[in-house]
């Protein structure tokens, strides 16, 4: 029988250790490779084609969202679930228009994750249940965002490019240092910034840092 390739790219060590251990107890399951780096994790599911890849949303080198935006670009045959502690409205929506096949809180880390494979790989799409909850309501009470507060809607109004950028300044990166995160130049960035000390009327890093933190761009 042929196995199942998996890919794990978290940056923490033992957490990678804990789902390998998690995943082998699935006699149609295989690890085959593992990174704690965005950029070299693009490289290695690149090379070895695995069936899933498992991909948390925040890694040095590049961020979950672009290296799941590059996948479904450069490797659409590998399916990619989210593993990630944020259950952010505006990041699952960005994951799930970008094509991911599932989004798994690291809360419900475990027992949730062999679901979430195992339906992505029957095709299927997998989100843990606090998370289908919210989707659900957002779809049948649009009504909810509507009504929803001044920082939700300056948070909707930054694109996906803008959040990645706020993420990355929030952890200390330089312009350099994002640019080329992101294979973009040094003069993109600088607009990205500028756009968004614009939609979120801050004009302060610190400010932002202090933003990211709040909207769960970054951890504390």
């Amino acid at each position: 029988m042929n196995k199942t390739k998996i890919f794990l790219a978290d940056d923490h060590a033992i957490l990678r250790e804990g789902l390998r251990h998690i995943l082998g107890t699935v006699p149609g399951y295989e690890v085959v490779g593992e990174s704690g780096d965005g950029r070299e994790a693009l490289g290695m599911i690149e090379k070895l084609k695995p069936e899933i890849a498992i991909i948390d949303i925040s890694m040095p080198g590049m961020t979950g969202i672009e290296l799941s935006r590059r996948l479904k670009r450069y490797v659409p045959k590998t399916r990619v679930i989210i593993l990630s502690r944020h259950d952010n409205e505006e990041y699952v929506d960005e994951l799930l228009r970008l094509g991911v096949n599932g989004y798994v809180l690291k809360d419900n880390a475990g027992d949730d994750l062999l679901r979430a494979v195992a339906e992505v790989v029957r095709g299927n799409i997998y989100l843990s249940p606090r998370i289908m909850k919210s989707v659900v309501t957002d779809f049948i009470s649009p009504a909810r965002k509507e009504g929803a507060g001044k920082a939700d809607s300056q948070f909707t109004a930054l694109s996906a490019r803008e959040r990645e950028i706020l993420k990355l300044v929030a952890e200390g990166r330089s312009n350099a240092q994002i640019a080329s995160t992101l294979w973009i130049s040094d003069k993109t960035v600088k607009a990205h910034r500028a756009n968004i000390m614009k939609k979120l009327g801050i004009h302060k890093v610190a400010d932002l840092v202090k933003y990211a933190v709040k909207s769960g761009l970054v951890e504390p």
